[in-house]
């Protein structure tokens, strides 16, 4: 007879939980492949209904109102699906034109090379001597998509907000405060001397995770004093924290004590990158930067590698933010220097151009009237 556990007031055999977990894994899976699908199969009809809609306008001549016509017309057939709105069927028109090899979108390699994307992402759709990357559509819903197509018009960088958004778990809201803060612009971009000190596949993952700047207007307007006042908001809200450091940055802890001979040293803030396998020791600094806060971080990486990293793990990297900072000397601080390091600065005020680049595109505002003037003719 096999061996009985309690749960509660029910007696369960031996095994019977992690049983019932694998089989709620399955579950999850084929859920997560399911909604996979629908998405492939949404965007697959939006895109057909958008290429039939291009093709007749362009061959027969037909006018914008022929939309209008069609999209009353699916609304009395399918009066349950909401997608056959004049403006939704207007983006179907502007989807198939943008992505004519539906289902990729086919980018030059040479541009793709020129923008921050990861090698491993690169290598993953690039087609074998045929000069052109193929970045599936799929990985991101429809509404996603529409909002991409206004807001970004280089097929290299919307290409990249596909994967990028696909990699992180964006929602939509998310891509889009990235967009509107340059995310494509700070990728990448960190001061570093990750060539010199870490092996190669290493050493291009993380030049590929750290930015340049770091966008920390979540903390607000305030201006902050010292450090411990910015590190005490940003563990308050290490949501929007984690989520500007990127994926895969786990948080330690804050003021990290270590002990040297005696002498008590606290680390501003302690993290580790699941992709890299390394802990990252961050040291914040309120004013520009200085070349003596490079020979502290050093130190403290050298700590953290001796004294809290496991021999499985990779060499510690250390990222020294600073409210501003020069790049000549930030280069010429890291010359010599063995550990791996990088040097940002970050940001905690938006610029008025930045806000304004949030704001609705004339397309989308064309569309939401036109959206007020089609619910007014129902009524």
């Amino acid at each position: 007879m096999n061996n009985i556990k309690k749960d509660g007031n029910t007696l369960l055999p031996t095994g019977y939980i992690q049983w019932r977990k694998d089989i709620e894994h399955l579950i999850e899976v084929a859920k997560l492949r399911a909604a996979i699908n629908v998405n492939a199969d949404t965007l697959a009809l939006y895109w057909t209904l958008g290429k039939r809609i291009l093709a007749q306008q362009r061959q027969l001549g037909w006018g914008a109102n022929i939309i209008s016509k069609l999209s009353v017309d699916l609304s009395q057939k399918f009066p349950n699906d909401r997608g056959y709105s004049l403006s939704n069927l207007k983006s179907m028109r502007r989807f198939a034109e943008a992505y004519p090899d539906f289902p990729f979108l086919q980018v030059p390699l040479a541009k793709m090379e020129n923008i921050p994307i990861g090698q491993v992402a690169l290598d993953q759709f690039k087609e074998d001597d045929k000069g052109f990357v193929q970045v599936p559509l799929a990985q991101i819903t429809w509404y996603h998509h529409i909002s991409l197509l206004s807001k970004v018009k280089d097929i290299a960088e919307r290409a990249y907000y596909i994967t990028e958004t696909a990699q992180n778990g964006w929602s939509r809201d998310v891509m889009l405060m990235q967009i509107a803060n340059g995310y494509i612009h700070a990728k990448g971009h960190a001061i570093n001397n990750f060539e010199q000190t870490l092996p190669p596949l290493q050493s291009d993952l993380a030049k590929y995770i750290f930015k340049d700047p770091y966008n920390f207007s979540f903390l607000g307007t305030v201006a902050f004093q010292n450090e411990l006042d910015i590190e005490k908001t940003l563990t308050c809200k290490i949501t929007d924290f984690l989520l500007e450091m990127g994926r895969g940055f786990a948080y330690i802890g804050r003021q990290y004590h270590i002990s040297v001979d005696g002498d008590d040293y606290y680390i501003d803030l302690l993290m580790y990158h699941l992709k890299l396998h390394c802990y990252v020791v961050v040291e914040l600094k309120a004013v520009e930067f200085k070349p003596e806060f490079v020979s502290k971080l050093n130190f403290y990486i050298s700590a953290v590698d001796d004294m809290v990293k496991s021999p499985e793990d990779k060499p510690t990297i250390g990222l020294l933010l600073c409210r501003t900072k020069s790049n000549k000397k930030a280069e010429f601080s890291l010359r010599g220097i063995t550990q791996p390091m990088g040097i940002a600065q970050y940001e905690t005020e938006k610029l008025f151009a930045d806000v304004a680049s949030a704001l609705p595109q004339i397309e989308e505002i064309e569309e939401k009237l036109e959206e007020s003037e089609e619910k007014t003719d129902k009524e």
